[in-house]
């Protein structure tokens, strides 16, 4: 079986998510993500990721910005869920949708278990200045905000926050 890697540099902000104009949104069904993390280093991270479909391996660099790099490589799932159950030092569970606005692919995710009630919208872009319009259910720009990455959700999940 041939596996598929993707490598290069990840542009990408993020957004928290009104949740009652998420829920009026028209939106298909989304897809349970079980992710777990080899590495949390703040200049680096290694991820492992498991759908129902298929499992990756995401190695990311230092942000600089909005942009990062990336390296992702699809793995069989009996390996992600091998590595995530037993080489994974924390973990977290999200369910993903995926949202075409405006011409432009959105991932919102949906956190569950100890980062529950949180909802976040992140948009990759060609280029730091690419344009692009916002979907109404987008609440605040919170790209480079370290507390919302999923990495650091796994340490420091939603639940235990003091506002």
């Amino acid at each position: 079986m041939e596996y598929k890697h993707f490598m290069g540099v990840e542009i990408e902000r993020k957004y928290l998510v009104n949740k009652d104009k998420w829920k009026d949104f028209e939106k298909v069904e989304g897809t349970f993500y079980r992710q777990g993390y080899i590495l949390t280093d703040p200049n680096k991270t290694i991820r492992i990721r498991l759908t129902d479909k298929q499992g990756y391996l995401t190695i990311k660099g230092l942000a600089v910005g909005m942009s990062r790099p990336e390296f992702e490589y699809a793995i069989p799932t009996k390996d992600a869920k091998e590595l995530l159950d037993n080489f994974c030092i924390t973990t977290i569970s999200k369910i993903r949708y995926k949202v075409k606005f405006a011409g432009k692919l959105w991932e919102v995710d949906e956190f569950l278990d100890d980062n529950e009630g949180l909802l976040t919208a992140e948009i990759e872009l060609r280029g730091e200045q690419e344009q692009f319009d916002l979907p109404p259910f987008i609440d605040k720009e919170v790209t480079g905000e370290k507390k919302y990455y999923s990495s650091n959700l796994s340490i420091n999940p939603y639940r235990k926050w003091k506002e």
